[in-house]
């Protein structure tokens, strides 16, 4: 039963792992140049802030996501490891937070401030932008369903 329990362990966080990467590339590599009448500007992800916390966030999450695959099972250190998964599930859910606001200007603007929505002109990023944002969402859900495992676990030592 306990070896049953760590492969599925296991898989959660490689799945979790494939998650946080693939939006932190995703992300990364998302930019497009347009015309708009005569002017011509390029949208690229390094231009917003959030934007940036996502991409940092989510390579934080990946390269502790794959530390932890190592983590031997009869380690004492499993506390810690809960621990580092509340840290690490709130940073991912606050950079998605932070990045899906500002897709959300990006797609709808704010006529009150003045900002007119840019994907109309920029659609391949805008959709590029999409796909990252949810990659992360499902690297968020599956931390959030690895910090419950982790936390009954560490709760009930029986179990393990």
């Amino acid at each position: 039963m306990a070896k049953t329990k760590r492969i599925c362990t296991l898989l959660l966080r490689l799945l979790a792992l494939a998650a946080t990467l693939s939006a932190a590339i995703v992300m990364g590599t998302s930019h497009e140049e347009a015309n708009f009448f005569a002017i011509s500007f390029e949208a690229k992800y390094s231009d917003t802030p959030a934007f940036k916390y996502f991409v940092i966030a989510n390579v934080f999450a990946s390269v502790y996501g794959f530390l932890v695959l190592f983590h031997p099972p009869e380690s004492l250190l499993w506390r810690l490891v809960v621990a580092l998964d509340v840290v690490f599930t709130m940073l991912l859910t606050s950079s998605l937070s932070a990045a899906l606001a500002v897709a959300y200007v990006g797609k709808k603007g704010d006529s009150q401030a003045g900002w007119l929505p840019i994907c109309g002109q920029v659609e391949k990023y805008c959709h590029q932008v999409g796909g990252a944002l949810a990659a992360g969402f499902i690297g968020v859900v599956i931390y959030m369903m690895l910090l419950l495992y982790s936390i009954h676990t560490a709760l009930n030592p029986l179990l393990v």
